[in-house]
């Protein structure tokens, strides 16, 4: 796994990627966004719709501990077993929009999650188990969390997108 030097690091890492993401569908009309080809799992607006999810739910952990919540992760209604389950709820809630809208979203929402970012100070981000949804097994710090939820899927969903767009754009 990539490591960061430090939170400006990290928080350039997630801007460039997630530009680089988003840039993939700008050539992809709206109405093939729902268009499901085989080797590819998910549709253009499914693969937004994931990343819409991830950085939300990460913001609302967070948020919910510093609020005196408990967290249950990934939710209280899906357990890590049954991830796929989480995905299709995600799909559900942005499957009204269209692909444009789904990419303004996600673009206010890296930004969101920036500016959330840019408030953690760098011993909760660094140091394991300051805050209380980042304990599991692992015993992961916070970066990594973020990380596996930006960065990493930023880069797989990109190639998926550009499989995608070699059968489909015409």
């Amino acid at each position: 796994m990539q490591e960061y030097d430090n939170k400006q690091t990290l928080i350039n890492e997630i801007q460039k990627r997630a530009d680089l993401f988003i840039n993939e569908f700008s050539d992809i009309p709206n109405e093939k966004g729902d268009v499901r080809l085989d080797g590819i799992d998910k549709t253009p607006k499914e693969m937004i719709a994931y990343q819409l999810g991830w950085l939300n739910l990460v913001m609302e952990w967070d948020r919910d501990e510093l609020e005196g919540k408990e967290v249950i992760t990934p939710t209280p209604d899906y357990k890590w077993n049954k991830l796929g389950e989480l995905y299709q709820s995600f799909f559900r809630t942005y499957n009204k929009h269209l692909l444009s809208e789904l990419c303004e979203m996600f673009k206010e929402t890296v930004t969101k999650f920036i500016e959330w970012l840019s408030t953690v100070d760098d011993n909760t981000l660094f140091q394991a188990g300051v805050r209380k949804w980042t304990v599991t097994s692992a015993n992961w710090p916070m970066w990594k969390w973020v990380h596996i939820n930006t960065v990493a899927p930023f880069k797989n969903f990109r190639t998926q997108v550009r499989k995608w767009k070699k059968v489909n754009v015409s």
